[in-house]
């Protein structure tokens, strides 16, 4: 079973955060496929159903970003799952915004969350999806910038990542997260990004 996790904070007052892109993102997949996320005996919410063929979790930790790894753990184990199994969804400062970047297994590059992941689990062996929030404008502290919400003339560019983001997600797992790696870290999505398979 596929195991997909989007990274946030807790409480109304971070629903809309730049921290929270991740939460956006699987809230979405699990809208696009009418999986219902419900509270379980772990520190997240979650629900499964069938994407692109596969059977696959979603998860959305309960916890805070920085704690994020118990909770993601506890998952991998409700689904007896491995880490290569885990895609996590998260933020990333260092991506303009509405970029996205996959990747098969890496540093935490700076960010708390895939640190506690990394810690918790003892790997830097799990695919990630980072998305793209632009980095703090000059003069501005850093975690004011991703617990603030996005500004009126960013919102247009986050709504459409996070429906590229979904769609990349489907398309890692009909294609293969190689074949998507290629589609989708690029600025633009090509036009038949979707498009049928060869000899379809």
């Amino acid at each position: 079973m596929r195991v997909i996790a989007g990274l946030g904070n807790p409480g109304d007052e971070y629903r809309s955060s730049r921290h929270n892109a991740g939460v956006l993102v699987v809230a979405g997949l699990a809208r696009a496929h009418r999986i219902r996320l419900a509270v379980g005996a772990g520190d997240f919410a979650s629900g499964t159903g069938r994407i692109a063929g596969q059977e696959a979790l979603l998860v959305l930790p309960r916890s805070y970003m920085n704690e994020s790894g118990p909770a993601l753990a506890s998952a991998l184990c409700e689904a007896n799952a491995g880490a290569a199994d885990l895609l996590v969804v998260c933020d990333d400062v260092n991506l303009p915004l509405g970029q996205l970047r996959l990747r098969l297994s890496g540093s935490d590059g700076g960010h708390r969350g895939l640190r506690s992941i990394i810690e918790t689990l003892g790997t830097e062996a799990f695919p990630r999806l980072r998305l793209g929030v632009g980095a703090a404008p000059v003069g501005e502290d850093m975690v004011d910038h991703v617990l603030g919400d996005f500004g009126e003339a960013e919102r247009e560019i986050v709504r459409e990542m996070v429906l590229r983001a979904v769609e990349a997600i489907e398309f890692s797992l009909a294609r293969g997260f190689e074949i998507a790696m290629s589609v989708y870290n690029r600025r633009e999505r090509p036009p038949d990004a979707c498009g049928p398979e060869e000899g379809s």
